[in-house]
């Protein structure tokens, strides 16, 4: 788990605890498509698996999540969004996630479909993208 004053993986650049963290404790639910998906990053490279269980869609969540421990989530870029804002009731983001496995880098593109589920953005899946 990241120390809550260290950088939040996300890239935002803010402590760790006032950004992400306070979605993963459960203090606030993402107000946006686009923080859902930091967080939801953010949850990939802190291991809490389940945050990101608890935000992916009932109809396409996995029943177990296992992280493979040699995976290093290192950098988010967003590419684009659509949607998602605060009077939305769906959206995509599209992004790369940098990570290293087995001490190799490698990149994660993806476009990534939101939707609002009981007031809260949560992922549905991926829509394919070319790498």
């Amino acid at each position: 788990m990241a120390s809550r004053n260290q950088p939040c993986p996300c890239g935002l650049g803010q402590p760790y605890d006032e950004c992400c963290g306070r979605f993963h404790a459960g203090r606030e639910a993402a107000p946006t498509a686009e923080l859902l998906m930091r967080s939801r990053f953010s949850a990939f490279a802190v291991g809490d698996t389940a945050y990101l269980q608890r935000t992916w869609h009932p109809t396409t969540r996995p029943r177990q999540l296992r992280l493979d421990p040699t995976t290093e989530w290192t950098r988010l870029d967003i590419l684009g969004r659509s949607g998602g804002g605060l009077f939305d009731a769906e959206g995509t983001v599209e992004f790369r996630a940098h990570y290293t496995e087995h001490g190799q880098p490698d990149v994660l593109h993806e476009n990534s479909r939101f939707v609002r589920d009981n007031g809260h953005w949560v992922y549905v899946g991926s829509i394919p993208t070319e790498r």
